[in-house]
């Protein structure tokens, strides 16, 4: 059945082409969007501040766009303060001007100027999103990004509604003042008081009864869950109560399809399931969804739950505007979510992530390699300045490094300078292939080594082209811990995972080269590495770095430069005139 869908949606297609309704690549259908950067008050937890937003809208807007389409997205700023927003998946091909990381691959967007995004969505289709790339902005400032595809779905299920589920983080205070608080004192940031779905915390946090997500079903229907973690600081788990999830994509990439009672979506991560409406309800008409966190750290965190609910339709209770207000105490084994610290579920998780691999849909990862890269991903505890206060562990400040280089963002943005070949001191591109002093990185003390890292803006350089493979390890340092690494402009595969320290002769024998899912976020597990391989083939500057804000302000990140390639259609695209100045 499913081969037969493919092939006729390759038929009608190939109609259309043929046709002249659609041209030979694709239509390049242009779709507008106005985003205009502003405050507006918000009431949550009983409380109302004034929040960040887009269009006064709180989760931002949808952007909505088909594979092929050409997207202009006209972001104006109103606040005081500077702005970016990225477009994160979106793989940005030669437009890396449009991809939005403030001072890596533009300047930000002043109060009261404007900028126009520029891109055209090429070879991807699913769920993305976007989000603010300044400082702590996207705290608010988020959305979906969806991509409708050009063929029919890869999975013959046939798709009643489809909607976002997109988590995020709710704090009472200003998020500014949390962000402040920890670069001046090097501190771990205060936690968030509560998540989201959708913007709502649901019926578990105070005066939230009525901020409560509620969908609608029908018994017997199918529905397409667009699931989307765009919280700051923590991997979260989902479920809902009494049904099955059939996970069909993730980072907008089709997978082979497999159940689950729940999932873990990490943050800048997307997966999309299937739900079947087939349960009875009780008395309530309702299912109970929820998300909480997934808990590596020993640092302090968000211990809540935010919960909608799916409602039946033509029950009694249908048009009950809010739910009976639930009990104080959650009971996580009764609504199918796991332990928080349940890294088992996790893990085989992961292991039933893979590509779809088929003739429509192939897996392009590479099987052999230019080059490897072994960076460790790691916390760090600096001594603390003379005649400073420092906040962190032992009254020294916290940081972050990959390979012991804790990033520092430059004054003017890494691609100008790369593309107008100003060798300035701003950047350098020796940023170290592997750990200069190898140790025993996942078995160290957690608190008795010399932590302390060097600043840079070091970051590598490649060859367009270039066949290459990024092992991702973690340490123990302050503890172990799931980081979330993000890879701007490729998507990559991750061929290998494991725990403890990567073992360069045993481990790559035990690569995955045939389906290995494909990503642009991928979750290192807790004391542990992850093997990602990818053809740069992009021209430009690209960011990496870990999706827990709190990190990457420590300055867990780096970049990748690749090179223009031999061919005008393998180099950056010319800077739009209205690139914003430093």
């Amino acid at each position: 059945m499913e081969g037969l869908i493919q092939h006729y949606g390759l038929f009608v297609v190939m109609l259309m082409i043929l046709a002249g309704a659609l041209p030979s690549g694709f239509s390049q259908t242009t779709r507008h969007f106005q985003f205009n950067v502003e405050w507006k008050n918000v009431t949550r937890l009983c409380s109302t501040k004034p929040l960040l937003t887009v269009n006064g809208e709180y989760p931002g807007p949808t952007i909505a766009v088909h594979e092929g389409d050409h997207v202009e997205i006209k972001v104006t700023n109103h606040i005081a303060d500077n702005t970016t927003i990225h477009w994160h998946g979106i793989r940005q091909l030669r437009t890396g001007w449009a991809d939005g990381p403030a001072y890596i691959t533009q300047c930000p967007i002043r109060g009261g100027k404007s900028y126009t995004y520029k891109f055209t969505v090429q070879y991807q289709r699913g769920t993305l999103w976007w989000h603010a790339h300044y400082a702590w902005q996207r705290a608010s400032v988020y959305g979906a990004f969806i991509i409708h595809p050009r063929m029919p779905f890869p999975f013959s299920a046939p798709i009643q509604d489809e909607f976002p589920i997109i988590f995020g983080e709710w704090w009472i205070g200003d998020v500014d003042e949390v962000e402040n608080e920890m670069v001046k004192y090097g501190g771990g940031p205060n936690i968030s008081d509560a998540y989201t779905i959708n913007g709502l915390p649901g019926p578990f946090y105070p005066c939230s009864n009525k901020d409560t997500f509620i969908k609608t079903v029908e018994h017997g229907k199918t529905y397409l869950l667009r699931i989307i973690n765009a919280a700051l600081n923590d991997e979260l788990f989902f479920a809902v109560a009494n049904h099955t999830l059939t996970v069909v994509e993730i980072d907008a990439v089709y997978t082979k399809p497999f159940t689950a009672t729940a999932i873990m979506v990490a943050p800048g991560q997307t997966t999309n399931v299937l739900l079947t409406a087939n349960q009875v309800p009780d008395s309530s008409g309702t299912f109970l969804m929820a998300a909480w966190p997934y808990l590596t750290s020993v640092f302090p965190f968000d211990n809540s739950t935010t919960a909608g609910f799916l409602r039946y339709k033509n029950t009694v209770t249908e048009n009950i505007k809010h739910p009976q207000k639930m009990p104080s105490t959650f009971e996580p084994n009764k609504y199918n979510l796991p332990k928080m610290e349940d890294t088992m579920f996790v893990t085989k998780f992961s292991d039933k992530l893979r590509s779809l691999a088929s003739p429509q849909y192939p897996c392009t990862v590479p099987k052999t390699i230019d080059k490897r890269v072994v960076t460790v991903v790691s916390l760090n505890l600096q001594d603390c300045p003379a005649n400073k206060t420092c906040k962190g562990y032992e009254d020294k400040r916290f940081f972050a490094s990959m390979n012991n280089q804790s990033f520092v963002r430059p004054s003017l943005s890494i691609l100008e300078s790369h593309y107008n070949k100003l060798r300035n001191n701003e950047y350098s591109t020796d940023f170290p292939e592997k750990p200069l002093k190898p140790f025993d990185y996942t078995g160290v003390d957690p608190a008795s080594e010399n932590m302390n890292t060097q600043f840079s803006t070091k970051i590598l350089e490649v060859p367009y082209g270039t066949n290459l493979e990024i092992v991702l390890q973690g340490t123990s340092f302050l503890n172990v811990e799931n980081h979330p690494i993000h890879v701007h402009g490729h998507n990559f595969f991750i061929v290998g995972r494991g725990f403890g320290n990567f073992n360069v002769a045993k481990d790559p024998t035990k690569y995955n080269l045939i389906d290995p899912p494909e990503r642009n976020t991928v979750a290192v597990p807790t004391g542990g590495w992850a093997a990602i391989r990818f053809k740069a083939d992009n021209p430009g500057v690209w960011f990496i770095h870990c999706h827990l804000e709190e990190h990457t302000s420590w300055g867990l990140a780096s970049g990748l430069i690749v090179q223009n390639g031999p061919r005008a259609s393998q180099r950056v695209l010319p800077p739009p005139k209205d690139l914003p100045s430093c």
